[in-house]
């Protein structure tokens, strides 16, 4: 399967902003919805934005939704969540998995059986 490695979290006022990156081990991230997800402290894992590999179809949480844009570049092989005006609810470990797929309902499942990476973690607080 196709892995992938978060990077870009790290400690953040509320109002600032952070880009995260989720890059790909294989040329072929075209043909792959990928999803960024969250879980923060003592809360289930949830979905945050995913973005379909064929066309630009996406989706946002409400929580997140004009605040939160997802992109990729596919010669990169890299998927960016871009997270302006942080909250403190933000707070959590972001992950990013190809295993989903985007909804027009809308809303975007999370359908895989493996292991999550190891994430980055974003701190909003001062």
């Amino acid at each position: 399967q196709v892995q992938f490695v978060e990077s870009g979290g790290g400690l953040v006022q509320p109002g600032g902003s952070l880009k995260l990156s989720c890059v790909a081990s294989t040329f072929s991230l075209q043909h792959y919805a990928i999803g960024w997800f969250r879980q923060a402290p003592g809360k289930e894992r949830e979905v945050v934005s995913c973005i379909n590999g064929i066309d630009s179809t996406t989706y946002y949480v409400d929580s997140v939704k004009g605040r939160f844009a997802i992109s990729r570049n596919n010669a990169k092989k890299t998927v960016y969540l871009e997270m302006n005006n942080l909250k403190p609810e933000d707070t959590a470990v972001y992950y990013c998995a190809n295993e989903v797929v985007v909804l027009p309902t809308p809303d975007c499942h999370y359908y895989g059986m493996n292991s999550w990476g190891k994430g980055t973690a974003v701190t909003v607080g001062s």
